[in-house]
């Protein structure tokens, strides 16, 4: 459950908690790490959010860069009417 701290382990820490801090004054340190837990963890799922977000738009900005803009070309109106001349015909 918590890696390498077995129960036994997990008991100890408790019993010296509860001595150290007192019956009152548990639930309150409790509440306040879960808490601060939660928002730890809010904060980070948002920075991690904000990072992939300026990721996304950076690729796009870099795709669009690589993408030559299509210059227009003149179109060549041929007149079949006219006649050619040996040198044009090659």
């Amino acid at each position: 459950m918590f890696g390498s701290i077995g129960m036994p382990e997990l008991i100890i820490i408790m019993v010296i908690a509860l001595i150290i801090f007192g019956p009152r004054k548990l639930p309150e340190l409790g509440r306040s790490l879960g808490r601060s837990l939660s928002e730890f963890k809010r904060a980070s799922n948002e920075l991690k959010n904000t990072l992939d977000e300026e990721i996304r738009v950076e690729d796009e900005r870099s795709a669009e860069r690589q993408v030559p803009p299509e210059q227009p070309g003149v179109p060549v109106h041929v007149d079949e009417s006219v006649p050619r001349r040996p040198a044009d015909q090659a």
